[in-house]
């Protein structure tokens, strides 16, 4: 894996922290009552577009892996992250979200063959704590479709990161990449769009701008930012800036909105801000870290003055998902 630097951790921290400001985005800019057109507008305007600055056709297996991955980040994502957002609270979807870290880091250990250290699994527990105490409220009764969908949503989402892990990067440019990504997701976000919800009767200046910050910074830059941040960081690692996304969320709302932040709030704020960071250590060391039965091997075949008869890596293959789930939880 190549070497990671902070500034690429805050490059790819940017594209969920864009994400964070997509509530206020659709409350104030956009057309009401709306969701799909939303979803697609904010994929396929810009995934036409980095393909064209920077063509490149997908050949072989990259087809129907960017088709998944499109499908999985984009057309079924965004409906099942609009759908959440109609049936429960907002506060309850991002606590949903939240769990994203610890889902990466199970996924992770069954078809990565990742370890899942106690410092890992402490982490996403703070992570999962402090979003609960940044944005949950006191509701009434939760409609049970909304948690399924932003439930889904978050799972496909985990997925997605750990199936660009298992694949690798792709042989063309993060650019063409995420522009391919893009536009399968909105070729099936379009047509169902359309067909449920059509065109708005009257779209304002407003509107319009909100429209194209749907699609050139929501969209565009903020996938090209994760993408290109899904192919040198860690899988754990960046399921953990997945953070910035309630956060970015809560600043806004105080900060635009008016909205108060008390105590509370404040530190769980702090929680999650913490385990943002620390997830990046973790997340490192997670996938850094060689097998036991590796280093041992390694070791005796040096004792014995030659290489080792069979490959480090063979014995990972050879063991179903299930067992290295089991073998992952091992103590940091």
């Amino acid at each position: 894996m190549p070497t990671t630097t902070p500034r690429d951790i805050a490059l790819t921290a940017l594209g969920p922290a864009i994400w964070g400001t997509s509530y206020y985005a659709t409350t104030t800019w956009l057309p009401a009552n709306h969701p799909l057109l939303d979803g697609a507008f904010r994929a396929l305007p810009a995934g036409v577009l980095l393909i064209a600055l920077r063509w490149q056709r997908p050949t072989g297996v990259w087809i129907w892996r960017i088709a998944v991955l499109g499908l999985l980040n984009i057309g079924l994502f965004f409906p099942l992250l609009f759908l959440a957002a109609e049936r429960i609270p907002g506060g309850v979807a991002g606590a949903i979200g939240a769990a994203q870290p610890l889902l990466v880091l199970l996924l992770s250990a069954g078809l990565l063959g990742s370890r899942i250290t106690t410092r890992a699994l402490l982490t996403s527990l703070v992570g999962v704590a402090g979003v609960c105490l940044l944005v949950l409220r006191a509701t009434g009764s939760i409609d049970p479709i909304g948690v399924a969908a932003s439930a889904s949503g978050t799972a496909l989402m985990g997925v997605a990161i750990v199936l660009a892990k298992r694949w690798g990067p792709p042989p063309m440019p993060a650019t063409t990449f995420t522009g391919w990504m893009l536009t399968a997701g909105g070729l099936v976000l379009t047509p169902t769009a359309l067909l449920v919800e059509g065109w708005p009767a009257q779209l304002s200046a407003t509107n319009y701008f909100g429209l194209f910050y749907l699609a050139a910074i929501s969209g565009g830059l903020s996938y090209y930012l994760w993408m290109r941040g899904m192919a040198i960081l860690p899988a754990s690692a960046i399921s953990f800036l997945s953070l910035a996304v309630p956060l970015v969320a809560a600043s806004v709302g105080w900060l635009a909105l008016g909205q108060h932040l008390n105590g509370v709030q404040l530190a769980g704020m702090a929680l999650a801000l913490g385990s943002m960071v620390a997830g990046q250590r973790v997340g490192a060391r997670t996938s850094s870290t060689p097998d036991r039965r590796t280093t041992l091997a390694r070791d005796s075949a040096r004792m014995a003055g030659c290489p080792p008869a069979v490959s480090p890596i063979a014995p990972a293959r050879q063991e179903t998902s299930s067992s290295r789930l089991v073998g992952a939880f091992r103590r940091d």
